[in-house]
């Protein structure tokens, strides 16, 4: 404290309230700035101190503090309560110098265009609502949701609506599903949003009927996603940490109250037409509430209410920023060894604990982060996509890393070589080397397995099965009758042209001979010669209609409700014949695993399936041209497979990365399949590869690809 003559004055409009215990049973107090609505912890040597700060004289203070209380406090107590009330603007600016520290804090703090709309971008509030009169009328009408009869009755339905669920839940698995289409997402929304205001009110009430002030509620929004909000910080006051949690989980506990009322009156309610909007509601609000509310508002790696319960719970105020704290201590300590002590001292339990917390919590938001860049790059066109993309990535990211890295080159003259940074340099060498060294020259990519020649035959028309289909495996031979079909339809058309066929015929024999037809001249042979063609035509039509073998093989598919008198939609896959040759593979690679690949390459396809076996083939053709649509549906990502695609209005599928189609053939012809299987192809490059070069081609490529505007 030296130079320091006299303290500053505390502000006048601070209010002081009792806290709870503090871990070592010590009391605990709470300093409230009503400026900024900020609230903050006061140990018990703080409070002390703060409570003779009207002597002004620090050396007076502290003999009064450890004349009066069985406390020692130091001037290194005094100067760092001090700093703290000088960093939250909780002293009167008395002189020039606090002036002119305030000036330059407000100038350091004031943003450019550019980062207030950067801020505003990430998160902002809107207030809607001063709800404290309204709450306070209306809460003697919600007293009995604080009853325990009430939450013993919600339980009972709980029980009672999961049990009548489940003997229903055929129906109510196949509810879930039929919600995924726009219309279905816009019913979850409503829910959603009734069930999130049911949420807010709950911690609204809460916070009332013990005593606390709700200055405001709104939206906020979180990266331009519209979230409701309530501001309960007054419950920082409440010396009752049961009534700070009651406070904390009241909007979820409001949630699963609201859930399991609507998953018994979904049950109850008569699945008619008249009752079916108020059934789904009930239904969306019985799954919807509770699996959001357990995924997102549950969880203690963001500042929702899980983080707040268990802030709560072990008594941590400000638990991220002390476990992050702790975290980052841990890392430099386990990294360079420089012998710091920890930023809090803790039982050894309870450090372990949340030192994995911060680390837990880093990796949770780095995943979030990654997801929430990747979503808001897919969702505006991509100019506007690619800039919000690199925002998230750098604020969200490389910022917190970057900082980090600051701290570390800032304190480089304490670099020392012993047993952490030894270790450290191990590490790295090793990540570098596992990264760098070329380990494999193999090229992994999905493939289809299918005989080398197959016909697949589809029903030309719209038709009517008139005879047995052949059965799977049997042999047939070159022109064979596989499948007869009949299309009235077609019949009718024959006919018609028939019947047209023959006037004009008989039209164009009598011309010589009637006036009215010479007039006609050459014009009337033509219409004869066109309907010959249509009748041809519609003969030739016919014939199809009678599925004969194109070779001899054997059929290996066959439609399972092909059966007399069914009636098949023209182009639907009636069946399958597979020749008597050998086997290929249709491969389909993306573009950076082409190079080091060339024709002759062995390859070993491994099949999906564990009943079929591996089988040797080799690369025959690449082909040059990239694919405009995929063959091979069952590969799609839509269905499950590998390859990403997009639909077209055709209802075929484009591939949304640039992808080339392989032929492999001279596979090993024992025991071989009938049908098609999917699998993997490996395939022997002449190039060897590292981690780092393949993980540097991709992204390059997927820059290449992207950056096209």
């Amino acid at each position: 404290m030296a130079g320091l003559v006299m303290l500053p004055p505390l502000r006048e409009d601070l209010g002081l309230h009792p806290g709870p215990e503090a871990l070592d049973g010590s009391p605990t107090w709470t300093l409230h700035d009503p400026a900024s609505h900020r609230f903050f912890s006061l140990s018990w040597p703080a409070f002390e101190l703060l409570s003779r700060w009207g002597l002004r004289d620090p050396s007076a203070l502290l003999a009064a503090v450890q004349r009066d209380t069985p406390l020692q406090v130091t001037e290194q107590d005094l100067q760092a309560l001090l700093d703290m009330l000088r960093s939250n603007h909780l002293l009167v600016a008395s002189d020039a110098q606090n002036t002119e520290q305030l000036a330059r804090q407000a100038a350091a703090t004031r943003m450019s265009p550019g980062q207030w709309l950067l801020k505003h971008y990430l998160f902002f509030r809107v207030p809607v609502l001063q709800p404290m009169r309204w709450l306070q009328r209306s809460s003697r009408w919600v007293r009995w949701a604080f009853q325990p009869a009430f939450w013993a009755g919600c339980l009972a339905l709980t029980v009672l609506g999961l049990v009548l669920a489940g003997r229903r839940w055929d129906e109510f698995s196949h509810t879930l599903t039929s919600y995924a289409s726009w219309e279905g997402l816009l019913a979850v929304g409503l829910a959603l949003s009734g069930a999130k205001v049911l949420h807010e009110l709950g911690h609204a009430f809460t916070a009332t009927r013990f005593g606390c002030r709700v200055p405001t509620m709104g939206v906020a929004f979180l990266v331009m996603w519209p979230v409701l909000y309530t501001d309960t910080n007054e419950a920082w006051k409440l010396t009752s940490r049961r009534q700070r949690l009651l406070v904390g989980a009241a909007g979820m506990l409001s949630e699963m109250a609201l859930a399991s009322v609507a998953l018994v009156a979904w049950s109850v309610l008569p699945d008619t037409p008249a009752w079916a909007p108020i059934r789904s509601g009930a239904f969306l609000l019985a799954t919807t509430t509770w699996l959001l509310t357990v995924a997102v508002n549950a969880s203690p790696f963001m500042r929702f209410d899980g983080y707040f319960l268990l802030s709560d719970a072990i008594n941590m105020p400000n638990l991220h920023d002390r476990a992050f704290a702790l975290g980052r201590w841990r890392l430099r300590e386990a990294l360079f060894g420089w012998g710091d002590p920890p930023p809090e001292r803790f039982s050894a339990a309870r450090q372990r604990g949340l030192i994995v917390f911060a680390f837990a919590t880093w990796l949770y938001r780095l995943v979030l982060f990654f997801g929430i860049a990747l979503l808001v790059y897919h969702a505006f066109f991509k100019a506007l996509g690619l800039l919000l993309l690199a925002v998230e990535l750098v604020w969200f990211i490389a910022r917190p890393v970057w900082r980090e890295w600051q701290v570390w080159w800032q304190q480089r003259q304490r670099w020392r070589w012993n047993g952490a940074t030894r270790r450290t340099v191990a590490l790295l060498a090793g990540l570098l080397l596992l990264l760098c060294w070329p380990w494999s020259g193999s090229v992994r990519v999905p493939g289809v397995l299918s005989p080398s020649e197959v016909q697949v035959v589809a029903a030309s028309y719209a038709a009517q099965v008139v005879g047995p289909a052949p059965r799977e495996g049997q042999a047939v031979r070159a022109g064979d009758l596989l499948l007869q079909l009949r299309s009235p339809e077609l019949e009718q058309q024959w006919q018609q042209a028939v019947v047209q066929e023959q006037q004009l015929r008989l039209q164009l024999e009598q011309q010589p001979f009637d006036e009215r037809l010479r007039e006609l001249g050459p014009a009337l042979r033509k219409q004869w010669e066109g309907a010959v063609a249509a009748v041809q035509g519609l003969s030739a039509q016919k014939d199809q209609l009678a599925v004969r073998a194109p070779f001899a093989g054997t059929v290996v598919e066959v439609d399972e409700g092909l059966h007399p008198g069914v009636w098949v939609p023209a182009g639907e896959r009636l069946l399958s014949l597979a020749g008597p040759g050998g086997l290929k593979v249709d491969a389909y690679a993306d573009e950076t695993a082409l190079p080091g690949l060339e024709t002759g390459t062995p390859a070993t396809f491994v099949p999906a399936v564990p009943e079929e076996r591996s089988r040797r083939c080799e690369l025959s053709r690449i082909d040059p041209v990239q694919l405009a649509t995929l063959e091979e549906p069952g590969l799609a990502d839509v269905h499950g497979g590998p390859v990403a695609v997009q639909r077209l209005p055709d209802g075929r599928y484009a591939p949304q990365r640039p992808t080339f189609h392989l032929r492999l053939d001279h596979c090993d012809t024992q025991a071989a399949p009938r049908r098609e299987i999917f699998g993997t192809v490996h395939l022997a490059a002449s190039e060897r590869r590292s981690w780092l070069g393949s993980g540097l081609r991709y992204l390059i490529a997927l820059w290449h690809r992207e950056a096209v505007l």
